[in-house]
């Protein structure tokens, strides 16, 4: 007998509320692929931010906080040809997972939530997300898990001391773990700036690499550097196998695309995964900026 599943997204409330069951059900029904398909790039549509409260895009402090609409431009995005999977938090795949739209995907559930946007307390990300074992027991494909290291900052030995043990495992249960590493400091005012030149972000490359006591199954999720030419030299901070993150691109989303496929080139970049860029381009054309995006593979 197949899970009960949602006709609409106006239709996920009456089945959670009355089937809760549903959520294992689907997840345990879902039809599954390798991590990595015949033509060995990736292409993952992000969409964890509002887990950790961020939900601005460009000038709407608010954009992903319709959840309706949120899943109405994923489920698009899912459908488009080369796209091959998701990344977010348990409650969105969830709603996926309950619209039929993750068969077949690649799936990665996002660990480290507790770092909320803008909180003191932003660089002791606590992994308020999915465990490895959930990850397990969902029979999702990999997990995802940021680190940011502020030198200044004690919250960060926390986050590096729990991103290291949940490497070992994900390493112990088979289950690639997408790691995204940034330096970053406070601003005179407190916020939070990631550093985007080569050398912090190799070096951010060069510590996630070291987590854990195996790396067999670490991935890298990395930025593109603010030189764009310097991309090469950064990514020879390791083997380990990489995807581009897309981030907050503003306007400019020609001369992003053009960044982004010049470091697909690399030897070690595997894929791209996107996701406000894409889900909410300036123009509304969700389906052509992911095309586009696809066509850089």
């Amino acid at each position: 007998m197949s899970a009960p599943a949602a006709e609409s997204v106006a239709d996920l409330v009456r089945l959670r509320a009355h089937h809760p069951e549903a959520v294992a059900e689907a997840a345990e029904a879902r039809g599954r692929r390798p991590l990595v398909g015949p033509s060995g790039r990736l292409m993952i549509i992000a969409a964890d931010h509002p887990a950790r409260g961020a939900l601005a895009v460009g000038n709407d402090a608010y954009a992903m906080a319709d959840r309706f609409d949120l899943l109405r431009r994923l489920c698009l995005a899912l459908s488009r040809p080369g796209v091959d999977g998701v990344l977010a938090g348990a409650d969105v795949l969830e709603d996926l997972l309950l619209l039929g739209a993750l068969e077949g995907r690649v799936v990665i559930g996002s660990m480290n939530r507790g770092g909320l946007a803008g909180a003191a307390f932003e660089l002791d990300d606590r992994f308020t997300g999915h465990r490895p074992a959930d990850l397990s027991r969902q029979r999702l494909d990999a997990g995802k898990l940021l680190l940011r290291i502020d030198h200044d900052d004690p919250g960060s030995l926390e986050t590096l001391h729990t991103a290291a043990r949940t490497v070992d495992e994900m390493a112990a249960l088979r289950l690639p773990v997408f790691i995204e590493p940034f330096l970053c400091h406070r601003n005179g005012g407190g916020r939070l700036r990631i550093d985007l030149t080569p050398a912090a972000v190799t070096t951010s490359i060069a510590v996630a690499s070291g987590l854990g006591g195996t790396s067999a199954y670490t991935w890298l999720k990395v930025p593109v550097t603010d030189d764009p030419d310097a991309m090469a030299r950064v990514m020879h901070a390791s083997t380990l196998p990489a995807v581009l993150l897309g981030g907050e691109v503003g306007g400019d989303l020609d001369r992003t695309y053009e960044k982004w496929r010049a470091a697909l080139r690399l030897p070690t970049v595997r894929g791209l995964v996107a996701g406000r860029s894409l889900l909410y381009p300036a123009d509304g054309d969700v389906a052509g900026a992911v095309d586009t995006a696809v066509g850089l593979l």
